[in-house]
């Protein structure tokens, strides 16, 4: 299993951390699924308690509001996945963009796949997140499409590839790996890991890379 695919079991299991005394924790699984299924003004901090198992005042332990919750959400997800893909890239030298890109690529679409959930909030409610919480969102958002940009730049420059659009590339290959979540099923005829290498290769003909491993 890998290590999307661990973080996607962790996630499916809220009340499992609830009952280890993780409140926090399983307020923020609680509220994934309930964004998720009603979308963040549709549901209410009664669902996200009752979602939980806990009562309503006991979010307040944890959480002023349900705003508060929501970036709270949003920045785990940002977070977890930049950490996967930024991995993924600094795991192989400088010197191998291709390699670079393609690694970066199914981790990108892996986790698409396995936390679902998470990137379908992360995508359809960062336009509800107010006030710093948006401003933090958006700059680690920036930070995981810079991570594309520089990939393939790199590329670029060493001759790797031959696109004369990089940084339009590297957005393209984002959205492509954000739409994953929206048609991507788990008990579907193709493996998480099978789509990301789909992803990876097609990844390598939109940036019109020179004699890369495939």
């Amino acid at each position: 299993m890998s290590n999307a695919e661990n973080a996607g079991a962790a996630k499916r299991q809220p009340r499992a951390r609830s009952r280890n005394g993780d409140a926090r924790a399983a307020v923020i699984a609680a509220a994934l699924k309930c964004f998720a299924a009603r979308g963040y003004f549709g549901a209410s901090m009664r669902d996200i308690a009752a979602e939980a198992e806990i009562a309503l005042a006991g979010i307040y332990h944890h959480f002023a509001s349900k705003q508060e919750i929501l970036q709270a959400v949003m920045t785990m997800t940002i977070q977890d996945v930049f950490a996967s893909t930024s991995a993924s890239v600094q795991a192989i030298s400088d010197d191998r963009p291709a390699e670079q890109l393609q690694a970066l690529v199914r981790a990108w679409v892996e986790f698409h796949t396995v936390r679902q959930e998470d990137a379908r909030v992360g995508a359809s409610e960062v336009h509800c997140l107010e006030g710093e919480g948006r401003e933090r969102v958006i700059a680690l958002r920036d930070e995981q499409e810079a991570l594309f940009v520089e990939t393939i730049e790199r590329g670029t420059r060493l001759g790797a590839f031959t696109t004369p659009y990089p940084r339009e590339a590297a957005r393209a290959i984002l959205n492509m790996g954000i739409a994953v979540a929206t048609w991507y099923k788990l008990d579907g005829d193709i493996s998480p890991q099978g789509l990301a290498e789909r992803y990876a290769r097609l990844s390598l003909d939109m940036v019109g890379a020179i004699d890369a491993p495939r």
